[in-house]
């Protein structure tokens, strides 16, 4: 069975931690359950977030702006893409070792297509980065022209467009990987954007994808028997933290558009994990694919239907 596993980037955070010797201790925690999802007998493509790490990089950015040359948002990206690849596939592949199981693991720097049209590029709305004080976001609005917004009473951030995903520029290759048995890192943070000129060149642009909705993409691109989109809780709920709360276990793309319609979901939380995996679910249009929603510690449990929350067709 292929299937796509989508975790957040603070799935390898500990809060108030968050260094490399933790993050690559998380990240041996998190092998311990995808080598189960493999001795399940899934092909596994990973995908990741990596908004904590980015943040972490352009703070550096910021510190040392006096000393060395800054970076762009892409190459943050891609530089985070990169590292989390190598932590994941090393600490995979280790603990799959331990089991007796040899298996090639590889990481691949996406890049992902947007439109430059995209509606999003006039309305940024993604933080990114650190915070700032009122003093030093007018500063970096005026000298370096980013646009910044207050953010939960906490202070100021740098946001950024969100556009959607078109195209995954490695496609090609990430099937081939697949086809041939490997275990793969790809797409992560969403995927570095790039925009396509007239000539056909592509060029980064200052925006982050929703790493959810790459997901789906890559899921029904390569047609994935499941995509599963790992969250803070076990299943989707309905009326969530309150006494009347209801898991939803299996349900079908019909009603699921119907709760959608009647609210119960949170815009900056839950719904945009139900519309990537509605995403998946029309896109791969396939008499049994699902999509799975849950916790990271109960992934396995998850796919044979025993928890999380099942969509499909």
């Amino acid at each position: 069975m292929k299937c796509v596993i989508a975790i957040g980037g603070n799935a390898l955070v500990t809060p108030g931690k968050g260094n490399i010797a933790d993050q690559f201790a998380r990240s041996r925690q998190l092998a311990k359950t995808l080598a189960d999802v493999i001795q399940q007998g899934c092909q596994i493509t990973l995908t990741h977030g990596n908004g904590p790490q980015v943040g972490s990089v352009m703070r550096r950015v910021e510190i040392s702006s006096n000393e060395v040359y800054p970076i762009d948002l892409g190459l943050a990206v891609a530089d985070t893409q990169a590292g989390m690849g190598y932590m994941l596939c090393q600490t995979l592949r280790n603990e799959l070792a331990h089991r007796g199981i040899d298996r090639p693991c590889v990481a691949i720097v996406t890049t992902v297509e947007v439109d430059r049209d995209d509606p999003a590029f006039g309305r940024p709305t993604k933080p990114v980065g650190s915070f700032f004080s009122a003093e030093a976001a007018e500063h970096h609005r005026s000298e370096h022209g980013w646009d910044v917004m207050e953010d939960a009473g906490r202070g100021y951030r740098r946001v950024v467009a969100s556009p959607r995903p078109l195209r995954i520029v490695q496609l090609p290759v990430i099937k081939h990987l697949v086809d041939a048995g490997f275990l793969l890192v790809a797409a992560g943070g969403g995927g570095v954007p790039v925009i396509v000129n007239e000539a056909g060149e592509h060029h980064g642009v200052e925006a982050v994808i929703d790493k959810d909705l790459t997901s789906a993409l890559l899921a029904a691109e390569i047609e994935s028997d499941a995509l599963v989109l790992v969250t803070g809780v076990e299943s989707v709920y309905i009326n969530y933290n309150r006494p009347e709360q209801e898991a939803l276990r299996n349900v079908t793309v019909d009603q699921l558009e119907g709760l959608i319609r009647e609210g119960p979901f949170a815009e900056g939380s839950m719904l945009p994990k139900i519309q990537a995996a509605l995403q998946f679910i029309r896109k791969r249009d396939a008499k049994g694919a699902r999509a799975v929603i849950t916790d990271w510690s109960h992934i396995s449990q998850a796919l044979d239907g025993s928890t999380g929350t099942t969509l499909s067709l």
